[in-house]
């Protein structure tokens, strides 16, 4: 007899009877946010089938151009949640502001936040790409959602998690209870179980940046990546391996599977000096998923969990994945201030 699968569904509804880790509205919340994630894979599947590849010509709030599979996937998330009743409000990295719950629909009690498809500019180029999610409590469930409502530090997420959508599609997610990975059965067309508590190496001979930036780093940042490129004769004293996909679901991926570093600092560059990658959107959950498994994510000068956020796109500096690597960074970032 074959061995008997867990689908989403199932691991789920043991998390809320047996762990007590989740309510029942936010299983159904992450059960809406999987479903919409297979509809997404499926847009992304069909590419020029489908003629959604290449520029939607628009801009999002952040003044980067939208690609067609931008703009269908945040239509995806936000048309499959919004009705559910789990909800009071969402944003998305793609929306200049928040969206209300509509009065029409029931009002729940969570706010979700997403990256609709991260890592877009790989698109055209058939590289895995995904979505970011992250579920906040709300604090105002007796009166309207406003934009602070949203302004919580990573540490008050009740769930988070990213999908793949690569050779195989993967849903990882975390409900504070370790950190589980599923696949998507396209046969079926359910999410199983393939990979339980997940765990970062605390130690990596990896790391992940975009090293055409160099030019613009601050010092603690070429001081850590010099020391990397000096391999074995260097005072690290072994060899590190590079390794860069421009999709941060990808690279968090594989640090998630085997171990590494993942490093988006802040540079001098005027549009750079507070960071590139949006708190909110993608810093919070993937930290979240990653101190879940072991690891670390920093600033650089704090944990990311921490930062309080002031606006809802706000940027910062990340730097995440095996421990004594993030805890070495941080470390020559204290060195620089003193």
């Amino acid at each position: 007899m074959a061995p008997r699968r867990t689908t989403l569904t199932q691991f789920l509804v043991e998390q809320q009877r047996s762990a007590r880790a989740i309510k029942p509205e936010l299983r159904l919340l992450i059960e809406v946010v999987a479903r919409a994630c297979k509809a997404i894979a499926v847009n992304v599947g069909k590419g020029a089938l489908a003629g959604i590849l290449g520029s939607n010509d628009t801009e999002n709030v952040q003044g980067e151009v939208q690609k067609k599979l931008d703009v269908i996937s945040n239509e995806i998330l936000m048309e499959a949640n919004e009705w559910g009743g789990h909800l009071a409000g969402m944003a998305s990295e793609e929306m200049e502001t928040f969206h209300e719950i509509p009065n029409r629909y029931p009002k729940g009690e969570y706010l979700l936040l997403f990256d609709p498809l991260d890592g877009s500019s790989n698109i055209d180029v058939n590289v895995s790409i995904g979505t970011i999610f992250s579920v906040l409590k709300s604090s105002d469930e007796l009166g309207p959602v406003t934009e602070k409502s949203f302004l919580l530090p990573g540490t008050q997420q009740v769930a988070a998690g990213y999908a793949v959508y690569g050779p195989t599609t993967l849903l990882v997610l975390t409900v504070g209870t370790g950190v589980h990975c599923f696949t998507l059965d396209r046969e079926m067309g359910s999410w199983v179980l393939t990979q339980s508590n997940m765990r970062i190496p605390e130690d990596t001979k990896e790391f992940a940046i975009n090293m055409s930036n160099m030019r613009h780093w601050d010092p603690p940042v070429k001081r850590y990546i010099d020391e990397l490129l000096l391999g074995e004769t260097g005072p690290r004293g072994k060899n590190f391996n590079m390794r860069w996909v421009a999709s941060m679901v990808a690279d968090v991926h594989r640090i998630m599977t085997r171990g590494g570093v993942f490093m988006y600092p802040n540079d001098q560059r005027p549009t750079h000096r507070a960071g590139h990658l949006r708190l909110m959107y993608e810093a919070n959950p993937m930290s979240l998923i990653v101190e879940q498994a072991g690891g670390a994510a920093s600033t650089g000068s704090e944990r990311i969990l921490d930062v309080r956020p002031s606006k809802l796109h706000q940027r910062v500096s990340v730097f995440l994945g095996s421990k004594n690597e993030v805890d070495r960074i941080a470390a020559y970032h204290a060195e620089a201030t003193k």
